[in-house]
C-alpha cells in the first residue's frame, strides 16, 4: 500500500528552538482534512528543531491547534510510512504548555529511532477530560494527513492515563463516525484501564484508611467535607501543605529506618490494606485529593462518583477497628454516570489492539488489565484483544526493545491478519535487542487475577 507525501518543511535552524516556536505560532486558516470535512480549518504545522534526543537526520513539526492543544510532530529521514499516534498519560491539571509536547517526544524518542513517524499533542485542557482529550488526539491525526502525509498505517499509543483516551478515541472515531478508518491498530501500555468509575475506588480507600491513622487531612481543627470529594471547589491547600501532612504522620520523606515507630506502624498498615509500596502512597495520595477535586468540581457537578460503602478492609493490626473507624462515602449515582459516559470503555474497538504492563506496576496495577479484557469481552472486541506483561521496568517507562515490538507485533497483526501471541511479542522482542539495547522481560504464561483480588469490592450505585 502506497502513501502519499504531503508538503513538509525543512528543519529549521539550530537557533529556533521547539519552545520558542511553538509559544509563537499564530494559527492561520489552512484546509480541513479531506477524510472530515465537517471539521474547523487547522493551520499549517511549522518547521521546529529536534529535541536532541532524537536522530539528528529527523525532522520536526509543531504548532497549536484549533482548540489550543499543543503538538509536535517527528519523522524519520527513513519513515516506512506508520505513524505512531500518541496519547500522553497523566493527566496535568494545569493549563497545557509547549514544553510538556516536548516531554513526550523525548520520552518516546525510540518510536523515531525504530523508524516510525510520531505525533503527539498536550490536549487542549488540563485535568480529566477523557473526551475532550481524544478529540484532541485524532484532531492531531486529522493534521498530520492533511499536510505532512497520508500513512500507510495509523497505531493510536496511550501510555497510562493516555490509554484510556487511546481506548476511548478509538471507539469514538470509526469508519462509521469518521467516514474512514482513521486508526489501524491500537497499543496500550502501562494503562489505567478500568475508567474513572473503578480504577480510583483504591484511591477513596486511602483517603479514607489516611485519615484514620493520621487525622491531618483535614485536621480536627479544620472546617471537615467528605473525603471523596478530594477537595471542596472552594478549598485550596498548598502542595507544601499536603506535603507536610504526609510527612508529619507517616515520615514519607525518611527512609524507613529512620521513621519513628508509629510512622513506620502506620505505613506499614498502609501498604497491607491498600496495597501499594511507601514509594507509591505520596503519588496517590496527592491523586486522591487534588484530581478528585478536578473530577467533583468540574466534571461531575460538585458531586462525587467515588464511594466505599461495603468495602471489607483487610491487613491491618485490627480489621475490626479500621472497619468500625473508618469514614464511609455513597458514590453519587448522577456522578457515578456522567463521570463513566466520559472515562469508562465500552468494549467496542473494532480494530486490532495490544497491551503490556509491568506486573508490579504501583500506579496502574497489573489487574486493571484483567478487568479490561472483561470488558472488552463483554462488548464483543475480546478476540481483537492480546495482552502482555513485563517482569521488569517503571510505570513510565519499560525498556527500548519493549515498544518497537509491540509496534512492529500490531503492525503485522494488521497486514497478515495473523494474531500475535504473548510468546510471539516476547520471541520479537528479543530479536530487536541486537538494534535497540537489552531489556525484554516479557513473561507469556502471566495471567493478572481479577480486579477484585486488589480492589476490595463496594456497593454501587
Amino acid at each position: 500500500m502506497r502513501f502519499t507525501t504531503g508538503s513538509r518543511s525543512p528543519v529549521a535552524s539550530s537557533t529556533l528552538s521547539v519552545l520558542s516556536t511553538l509559544s509563537a505560532i499564530t494559527l492561520l486558516s489552512a484546509c480541513g482534512g479531506s477524510d472530515s470535512p465537517a471539521y474547523p480549518p487547522e493551520a499549517k504545522p511549522v518547521a521546529v528543531a529536534c529535541p536532541a534526543e532524537l536522530p539528528t537526520t529527523a525532522t520536526c513539526q509543531g504548532g497549536r491547534d484549533s482548540a489550543g492543544a499543543y503538538y509536535l510532530i517527528a519523522t524519520p529521514k527513513d519513515w516506512g510510512g506508520n505513524l505512531i499516534l500518541h496519547a500522553h498519560g497523566g493527566p496535568d491539571l494545569a493549563a497545557p504548555t509547549a514544553e510538556r509536547a516536548q516531554e513526550d517526544l523525548v520520552r518516546w524518542a525510540i518510536m523515531v529511532k525504530a523508524g516510525y513517524a510520531w505525533a503527539g499533542s498536550t490536549f487542549r485542557q488540563g485535568g480529566v477530560e477523557v473526551h475532550a482529550a481524544a478529540e484532541d488526539t485524532e484532531r492531531l491525526r486529522r493534521i498530520f494527513n492533511e499536510h505532512v502525509a497520508v500513512p500507510k498505517r495509523t497505531v493510536l499509543h496511550g501510555q497510562s492515563w493516555g490509554a484510556g483516551v487511546a481506548a476511548k478515541a478509538a471507539e469514538m472515531f470509526t469508519a462509521q463516525t469518521v467516514g474512514a478508518q482513521p486508526y489501524d491498530a491500537v497499543l496500550l501500555t502501562s494503562g489505567v484501564l478500568a475508567g474513572g468509575t473503578r480504577s480510583y475506588d483504591f484511591r477513596l480507600d486511602l483517603r479514607a484508611v489516611y485519615q484514620y491513622l493520621c487525622n491531618n487531612h483535614p485536621r480536627p481543627t479544620e472546617a471537615s467535607y467528605a473525603l471523596n470529594l478530594g477537595l471542596p471547589a472552594t478549598l485550596t491547600l498548598a502542595r507544601d501543605d499536603f506535603n507536610a501532612r504526609a510527612n508529619e504522620c507517616l515520615g514519607l520523606d525518611k527512609t524507613a529506618a529512620q521513621r519513628t515507630p508509629e510512622q513506620q506502624r502506620k505505613v506499614e498498615t498502609i501498604e497491607k490494606v491498600i496495597k501499594i509500596p511507601a514509594s507509591a502512597i505520596s503519588a496517590h495520595l496527592s491523586w486522591g485529593t487534588y484530581h478528585f477535586q478536578d473530577v467533583t468540581a468540574k466534571r461531575t457537578g460538585g458531586a462525587s462518583p467515588f464511594g466505599n460503602t461495603g468495602v471489607v478492609y483487610s491487613g491491618s493490626a485490627d480489621d475490626a477497628a479500621l472497619n468500625a473507624g473508618v469514614l464511609r462515602y455513597r458514590a453519587d449515582p448522577v456522578a457515578v454516570q456522567r463521570f463513566a459516559d466520559d472515562t469508562d470503555p465500552k468494549g467496542t474497538i473494532p480494530v486490532p489492539v495490544l497491551t503490556t504492563k509491568w506486573i508490579s506496576d504501583p500506579t496502574a496495577f497489573v489487574e486493571l488489565d484483567a478487568y479490561f479484557k472483561t470488558v472488552m469481552d463483554r462488548g464483543g472486541s475480546g478476540d481483537r484483544l492480546v495482552q502482555t506483561f513485563v517482569t521488569t521496568g517503571t510505570h513510565s517507562y519499560i525498556s527500548d526493545p519493549t515498544y518497537p515490538a509491540l509496534v512492529t507485533s500490531l503492525l503485522d497483526w494488521v497486514e497478515t491478519r495473523t494474531k500475535p501471541t504473548p510468546a510471539s511479542v516476547a520471541q520479537r522482542c528479543t530479536s530487536l535487542e541486537a538494534r535497540f539495547g537489552t531489556g525484554c522481560t516479557f513473561a507469556p504464561a502471566y495471567v493478572p487475577g481479577a480486579l477484585e483480588t486488589r480492589v476490595p469490592a463496594r456497593t454501587r450505585p
